[in-house]
């Protein structure tokens, strides 16, 4: 990321940040699983600067909004739910930053909104990098320092049950390979792939309801299967030894449970073919990194049952156009898929399109980036 200081100017500060799909792994971050999630190539961008007005004002006119933040108290306190902006702040003064200036300016995006495509993780980012640069003490923090900011602002900070994949993946970029315990690791790949067709359902989805029943009746299954096999992990026991529990869970729990470890594996061998794809454009194993993300998908409709009729379709359709491979992307229930087409991918948004989803050619994106003007 340049250095960018703004102790002596009023310049306007720009940031960028991409959203993300999830390659590989998802409902799995939160158990304490890895994933492997991608940057793309749509943005929201916040452009910024400091004014003698107290308080923060940013106009948001895509969603024909405007919010204000009064400076009339310390913390902020948050007068709505999953106040991300007012959070940000918070989070930040609690790591030594101070806003005696106030900051006005203005948020533009084209990420789809509530559709698993992480926008909100995206504009935490992207309002934490413009913060930490109009600040009265500006620093430069790395982009997965704000990543760690981001999860505490939009996780940490309203008990929700969310992991930590979005918000590395979206301020890091590229593909990356995250692990979060027993400590947090991460790699950054540059695998070469080719374009994706993202497909927005204009499905309304339920994000805390589906990762409160995913994640909450996964946790409870392994309490209870622990008590029988205290060795028994999802981190580690093969899918075979998952027969030992059948008959101490429902047959949902049973089909849950190995799903998860079905998933797992598919990641692990995911993760072998970024490994060997070098980073030459061409050097993927294509279809089999296609048939992988496919082999997912299965596991996420049947298993964790979050995918939707109209998403089957979708993913159908894109298959039989060309596509390589694709599934649901986000907490599901509805929101957005993504196939892999590095062929003709305009025949697969067409077809996308007739299933009656709203569709975008996307890339591999780099992450979160700061510019002055």
């Amino acid at each position: 990321m340049p250095t960018v200081n703004t102790q002596s100017t009023n310049s306007s500060i720009t940031a960028s940040t991409p959203g993300r799909i999830c390659l590989f792994g998802e409902h799995q971050d939160y158990l304490g699983l890895p994933v492997i999630a991608a940057a793309i190539s749509r943005r929201i961008r916040v452009t910024a600067k400091r004014v003698d007005t107290p308080g923060f004002r940013l106009d948001l006119p895509d969603i024909k909004k405007t919010v204000a933040i009064p400076f009339d108290g310390l913390p902020l306190s948050y007068p709505d739910s999953r106040d991300y902006f007012r959070s940000a702040v918070n989070v930040l003064l609690r790591n030594g930053f101070q806003f005696s200036a106030g900051i006005e300016g203005d948020v533009h995006g084209n990420i789809p909104i509530n559709s698993g495509t992480s926008s909100s993780s995206a504009l935490l980012v992207t309002w934490l990098h413009v913060l930490t640069q109009l600040a009265d003490e500006p620093r430069l923090l790395s982009q997965a320092q704000l990543a760690e900011l981001a999860y505490i602002a939009e996780v940490l900070e309203f008990g929700e049950p969310g992991g930590m994949m979005d918000h590395y993946s979206t301020a890091v970029g590229d593909v990356i390979y995250l692990e979060s315990t027993p400590a947090i690791a991460l790699r950054q790949f540059h695998p070469g792939l080719g374009t994706f067709v993202l497909g927005d359902s204009q499905e309304p989805k339920d994000t805390i309801g589906i990762l409160k029943r995913v994640k909450f009746g996964m946790l409870d299954s392994m309490a209870r299967i622990n008590t029988i096999n205290p060795t028994f992990s999802l981190h580690y026991s093969s899918i075979n030894e998952a027969t030992e529990f059948k008959d101490i869970l429902t047959k949902d729990e049973y089909i849950l449970l190995k799903g998860n470890l079905d998933n797992r594996d598919i990641l692990r061998e995911a993760l072998t073919v970024l490994d060997t794809s070098g980073s030459a454009i061409g050097s993927i194993d294509h279809t089999h990194f296609g048939k992988l993300l496919t082999d997912h998908q299965n596991n996420l409709r049947d298993a964790q049952r979050i995918s939707t009729p109209k998403i089957d379709r979708m993913l159908d359709a894109a298959l039989n156009a060309g596509a390589l491979g694709g599934k649901i992307n986000g907490s599901g229930g509805g929101g957005c898929m993504f196939a892999y087409a590095p062929n003709n991918p305009e025949n697969v948004a067409e077809a996308i399109e007739r299933e009656g989803g709203k569709a975008y050619i996307i890339t591999v994106a780099q992450g979160t980036t700061l510019a002055m003007s």
